[in-house]
């Protein structure tokens, strides 16, 4: 077996907190030029958040993070998770 080495990546993302962050998050979605926040296909729905993503929709709970992948994808990513992959950079 050959082991592997998770390539060091620089992400951009945002904590989703419930509706002022989801209004943020949408806003920076369409900044990004995401094509479902600008055909309003992320929805809502008290507490979570869905996104249509590159597999699905996935839904977003309070404390997940919504990554920007590097191919300017958008997908939650639960706290835990996020916390252990991923640390603050000045990139």
């Amino acid at each position: 077996m050959t082991k592997f080495r998770k390539k060091p990546v620089v992400v951009e993302a945002m904590q989703f907190n419930g509706m002022d962050s989801y209004l943020k998050i949408v806003e920076w979605m369409k900044a990004c030029g995401d094509t479902t926040a600008m055909a309003d296909e992320i929805k809502y729905s008290h507490p979570i958040m869905l996104i249509q993503t590159l597999e699905g929709t996935m839904a977003a709970n309070p404390t997940d993070w919504i990554i920007k992948g590097v191919k300017n994808e958008f997908y939650p990513c639960k706290n835990d998770i996020f916390v252990e992959t991923y640390e603050e950079c000045d990139s």
